[in-house]
This record gives structure tokens, C-alpha cells and sequence, in this order.
């Protein structure tokens, strides 16, 4: 990589991390071009070169952030042995994500990331698709094993992650959960839920 590509990823990661810390002392509403090219130093043209709009840059934002989660449960999974600890652990990684870095949770499961995963779904799986396959991959393996449940990738997707997203969004936005409360309880209940087995 060159000196000139060096400096430009550095400037758009300052630009990401800036974008980040606005957020999280502003919210979306504070969320502006000008508050991110003050928050970081960074100028108005680097910002439209490297993104193109504020959009952009919000969009490139939730797509970094959605990358460090997955490659979490990823991780969480690939260290399992079975289907419940795979299941446990991936309840788990979620909610120590969350946990660790709330503002990045808060933007994740904000209405604008809602916005965008209607809109682009499709481009958002294809973007994400090496992070998601070994997800898929790691179902499918304990399907055919006969420890989940033979329900389709999505549905077993929702058993699992519809919970724990609940939860994460109620402590990040009302903080009326534990979430050691929740780390605790919710993987073995989610794991009763996609076992094979269950009726």
C-alpha cells in the first residue's frame, strides 16, 4: 500500500471513530457533517471524497460495526463444540458486544440501521457474506448432526438472535434489563427453543 492509500484509510478511519463518539454524544439528530468534521479534524472535502454524504458515512459506520459483531459470534461459534455451547456462547458474545461498546450497539440497533437492513437487505447479506456463511455453515452442520431442530437458516436466525436483540435494545435504550440477568438466563432458554427434539 502507498504512503497516499496509508494516509486516506487513516483519515477515513478518524472520520468512522469521529462519527462514532458524535453519536454517541449527540444521537442521530446531532449526527451532522459539521459536528463530525470538528469532532475528528478531518476536512469537509475528505469527508465527501471518502463517503460522498454524511450518509455515507453513517452507512460505512453501522457496515463497520456490523462486521466487528458478526466476526464476535463467528468467533464465539467456531470455539464450540457442540450446538448448546454454540448456542450458549453466541447468546453470550452478543450481549459482552453490546455491553462493550454501547454507543456502537445503540447505532446498531437504532431505527436508521432498521431503515437501512428494509431497504438493502439484500446488499447488506452480500456485503457481509463471509462473515454469514460460516454462520449458515455452523447451523447447517448441527441440523444435519440432528442437535438443532430441522427449521430453516432464518427461522433458527430468529429463535436465537430475536431475544437477545430484544433485550440488548431495552438495556441500551430504556436500561431496565441486566444483562448479567440476561447472559445468565437467556442461553439455555434460547437453546430449549432450536434443540432438536422440541415440539
Amino acid at each position: 500500500m502507498s504512503p497516499k492509500q496509508q494516509r486516506g484509510e487513516a483519515t477515513a478511519e478518524l472520520l468512522l471513530d469521529a462519527a462514532l463518539r458524535v453519536y454517541g454524544e449527540a444521537g442521530e439528530q446531532g449526527l451532522t457533517v459539521s459536528a463530525v468534521t470538528r469532532a475528528s479534524g478531518v476536512s469537509l472535502g475528505s469527508l465527501y471524497h471518502h463517503f460522498g454524504s454524511i450518509d455515507g458515512l453513517v452507512d460505512a459506520l453501522l457496515l463497520r460495526w456490523l462486521e466487528r459483531l458478526l466476526g464476535e459470534m463467528v468467533t464465539a461459534l467456531e470455539r464450540s463444540r457442540t450446538a448448546r455451547t454454540g448456542v450458549r456462547a453466541l447468546v453470550r458474545a452478543y450481549l459482552a458486544f453490546v455491553r462493550e461498546h454501547p454507543d456502537a450497539g445503540r447505532l446498531l440497533h437504532s431505527s436508521r440501521a432498521d431503515r437501512l437492513g428494509m431497504t438493502r437487505a439484500e446488499q447488506l447479506r452480500d456485503a457481509q457474506e463471509a462473515r454469514l456463511t460460516p454462520l449458515a455453515d455452523w447451523v447447517q452442520r448441527h441440523v444435519d448432526k440432528s442437535e438443532l431442530a430441522p427449521l430453516s437458516l432464518p427461522l433458527i436466525e430468529s429463535l436465537v438472535l430475536g431475544p437477545v436483540v430484544g433485550a440488548a435494545r431495552r438495556w441500551l435504550t430504556l436500561g431496565d434489563i441486566d444483562l448479567d440477568e440476561a447472559a445468565r438466563v437467556l442461553p439455555e432458554r434460547i437453546w430449549r427453543s432450536v434443540r432438536a427434539g422440541e415440539r
